[in-house]
């Protein structure tokens, strides 16, 4: 456990200058919520996680294309918190999300 709090204690540093410098919408700050959200997860801290991983979406539907995959991966991560609180109908709706937005892209369709 002493492995992620420090690396959570990095990650919520780097976050801290990201937002001191850069604009609100920046996709570095996306990464950095995914960052801190996969820390919590892994220490079991699921409503923070989920807190973040909702942060990164919120960027990432102001800044990116709707059939981008980190959007995607996004709302699974949201729907895997959700499962993992045992909020079924919002995980199922946040895997659907995502479902529906690989489905639009192109990369992910079979020829």
């Amino acid at each position: 456990m002493a492995e992620y709090s420090k690396a959570l204690s990095f990650y919520e540093k780097t976050l801290e200058i990201q937002q001191k410098s850069l604009p609100s919408n920046h996709l570095s700050l996306a990464t950095s919520y995914n960052n801190i959200g996969s820390v919590h997860d892994k220490m079991g801290e699921y409503s923070k996680a989920l807190s973040f991983y909702e942060k990164a979406v919120e960027i990432y539907q102001r800044t990116l294309p709707s059939n981008q995959p980190l959007l995607a991966i996004s709302h699974n991560n949201i729907g895997t918190m959700y499962d993992n609180m045992e909020a079924y109908s919002e995980a199922l709706s946040s895997h659907k999300k995502a479902l529906e937005i690989y489905q639009k892209n192109s990369s992910f369709k079979s020829s």
